[in-house]
């Protein structure tokens, strides 16, 4: 192994063992695995309700009465057979031509214009809400964010603990170190995670979940120029194909 690759290894190890240290790990039943939560819910929500509010005074907003009626529908249906109807649910449809959708800390969803360039049919449309859903029930803000916090702590941590020219490398290249061999491997496993989960909402909701993969391929068709599947935060579209096949055909859904 060489210096550079050493001290690499080194810093990523660092980091683990401080993430280890600060953990506070809980487990999650839905995903059956423990979880790094070092920040409740009403602490995110706090600070993504702000987020939410300049984006929908900045955002183009579209009232197209027909896609946001979809939204509402497909929507209530998902977090019914979620278990989540009690809760307050808030969907706005962005006039935007990416096809995309989110959802951020206080059930607050966000879908495009332009994800209907995929989404065919309510199935699909499904699909995508209940990815979303899939996120808020596995806590992965939560997680994320607190994935994060580790590695800046330990990042900090073996950065002081060196020094002259073997702190400069750790400086240089720990961070990259550390998005590319934990957090982004971290936030593919979320994505992978949220579509399972998503997947049997869809069929607890009366959907069909072969709809999915069809909105993946759908997606592939639409996608060109995405970068490397190890420098992305989400699975390769045809990965992601491939693992709903799978999964969909273990749980003997339709």
């Amino acid at each position: 192994m060489t210096g550079s690759k050493y001290v690499r290894a080194a810093a990523a190890a660092a980091i683990l063992a401080a993430a280890m240290a600060v953990s506070g790990c809980e487990t999650n039943e839905t995903l059956g695995r423990s979880q790094l939560i070092l920040f409740d819910e009403s602490t995110l929500e706090q600070g993504a309700l702000s987020a939410w509010q300049e984006q929908l005074k900045t955002a183009k907003i579209s009232r197209d009465p027909v896609l946001n009626a979809r939204i509402q529908k497909v929507g209530g249906r998902i977090v019914t057979a979620a278990g989540m109807g009690g809760r307050q649910w808030e969907y706005v449809l962005f006039d935007d031509p990416q096809p995309n959708a989110f959802v951020i800390p206080g059930n607050k969803v966000g879908v495009n214009t332009g994800l209907f360039k995929v989404v065919k049919n309510d199935d699909q449309l499904a699909a995508v809400l209940g990815h979303e859903t899939g996120h808020v029930i596995a806590r992965h803000a939560a997680e994320r964010a607190s994935q994060q916090a580790a590695a800046g702590v330990a990042l900090d941590v073996a950065t002081h603990a060196t020094s002259g020219k073997v702190q400069q490398v750790v400086a240089n290249y720990g961070g990259l170190g550390a998005q590319v061999g934990i957090l982004l491997p971290y936030s593919r496993k979320h994505e992978s995670e949220a579509d399972r989960i998503g997947v049997d909402l869809m069929v607890k909701a009366g959907y069909h979940a072969s709809e999915a993969v069809v909105l993946w391929e759908n997606m592939m068709a639409q996608n060109s120029g995405a970068p490397p599947e190890f420098l992305s935060t989400h699975p390769s579209d045809k990965t992601r194909i491939n693992d709903l096949k799978a999964y969909i055909a273990a749980r003997g859904y339709k």
